[in-house]
């Protein structure tokens, strides 16, 4: 009998999940088209230079999908969905300190190996819903959305059953990876069922990603995001395709200096048809507007001491409180050339970023490592520039302690630290460089 290997298991299942969600949101056909074409013309006008951070066929495969959840139970079932796949924890993020009402906290599950990355580098990006933090909801209200949270099943005993066994074997047979794969996706559908108006409008005016998660009776692909090598060039294809962006591109600036960390936009999110189930009894149609289409450009993952550059130049931008893109882009410009070195080079003279190491030819070639994980601020830019209001928040109420360790013990699996796996990633190819040369492992680099 054929072994399914969990890598394989993980490519089938984001291939035939962009399958689906091209067919519910057309626009995204378009994204993955526009993509394509920009990473193709990025290669042929600049060679292998082009290829730094990741080679074209891993960078054209590469996705990144996000869904929302609202219990521990049902983070701790997808944990071992995807950890059939070989995707796991890794990272932190709490989207309700950022700008908008956003009551979720999220964790990203991925490969956690570079082997397993290069093969197939899908992540999702998980959020869950605080329902007990009183700036969004009332006690009354944390009630009844814990009430009909708990009395829907996302996921069914069967796929369950399956991602537990692929777990323990490393793998299914052909048959049982084939359902498995068939049942994953189907659990990431849009659902036709009608949705309770009511309790949806009174979700909505608290937040309307507690709506898109507790206003319905399942979960479904948020977005699913290609990566690009220019990121400036497409957002401009997709507005001459007339399509709406919105109108940043979060995360670093496009400048002259190495791309760090991530950059993320989108197109707006579309009105779809829902049914709606009206306090009376009948159904009516009308429609939401909860999904888009994401990408994203990838650069170099920097260290605990880059990130605090990089923080604050954020936090500084924001501070102004600037009301266009084009004058949030002039201020990122003026702060990243002011704050981070021009070249890397000075990324790593400084401690800045994550570099490997290898011995070509007698000499120590440096590569950046690629940036693999997510920035809370962006994510939450993105949901709120997707958003049809901002939200409420009491900022009179305290705020429930959520942080890596309670959603760790929430979910019964430990959330990996991207700086540990990043700092364990640089240190091995500076050992292994080291031992070749007969030197202490500091005097390569940096």
């Amino acid at each position: 009998m054929t072994h399914v290997s969990p890598w394989q298991l993980r490519a089938a299942f984001a291939r035939r999940l962009s399958d689906m969600y091209g067919a519910e949101v057309p626009a995204y056909t378009t994204l993955l088209e526009v993509s394509h074409a920009v990473n193709a013309d990025v290669v042929a006008a600049r060679g292998a230079d082009a290829e730094r951070l990741g080679s074209l066929d891993r960078v054209t495969a590469e996705r990144h999908g996000a869904i929302r959840l609202g219990t521990p139970r049902e983070m701790t079932q997808v944990a071992s969905v995807f950890g059939a796949m070989g995707m796991h924890p890794v990272g932190f993020y709490d989207l309700r300190e950022t700008a908008s009402a956003v009551p979720v906290i999220s964790t990203a599950f991925r490969p956690v190996d570079a082997d397993e990355l290069a093969r197939n580098p899908f992540r999702v990006f998980t959020s869950m819903l605080t329902t007990a933090d009183r700036r969004f909801f009332s006690a009354d209200l944390q009630a009844r959305l814990e009430s009909f949270l708990a009395a829907r099943e996302v996921f069914p005993p069967r796929l369950l059953a399956l991602a537990g066994r692929a777990e323990a074997e490393v793998g299914l047979g052909a048959t049982d990876a084939e359902e498995f794969l068939t049942l994953a996706v189907a659990a990431f559908e849009l659902s036709a069922e009608p949705v309770d108006r009511a309790w949806y409008d009174e979700l909505e005016a608290v937040s309307a990603v507690a709506a898109d998660i507790g206003g319905v009776r399942s979960t479904h692909v948020n977005h699913l995001t290609p990566r690009v090598l220019d990121i400036d060039d497409l957002y401009a294809r997709m507005s001459g395709r007339g399509i709406t962006m919105i109108d940043d591109i979060q995360g670093p600036p496009a400048w002259e200096g190495p791309d760090v960390l991530l950059r993320q936009t989108s197109f707006r999110a579309l009105d779809e048809p829902r049914a709606f189930r009206q306090p009376d009894g009948t159904v009516t149609h009308d429609a939401l507007r909860v999904r888009f289409g994401e990408v994203e450009a990838r650069g170099v993952a920097l260290t605990p001491a880059g990130r605090e550059v990089y923080d604050r130049a954020v936090a500084e931008v924001a501070g102004r409180g600037l009301a266009t893109a084009e004058q949030r882009h002039a201020a990122k410009l003026e702060v990243w050339r002011r704050d981070l070195p021009a070249t890397e080079a000075g990324l790593a003279e400084r401690g800045l970023a994550y570099f490997t190491y290898d011995l070509v030819d007698d000499e120590v070639v440096r590569t950046p490592v690629v940036y693999e994980d997510f920035l809370p601020q962006s994510a939450a830019g993105i949901f709120a520039s997707n958003l049809s209001h901002d939200g409420v928040r009491d900022l009179d109420q305290a705020g429930v302690e959520r942080d890596a360790d309670w959603l760790a013990g929430a979910i019964g699996r430990d959330l990996h630290d991207p700086f540990e796996m990043y700092a364990a990633q640089s240190s091995a190819s500076r050992a292994r460089v080291a031992a070749e040369l007969g030197v202490a492992p500091e005097a390569v680099g940096p």
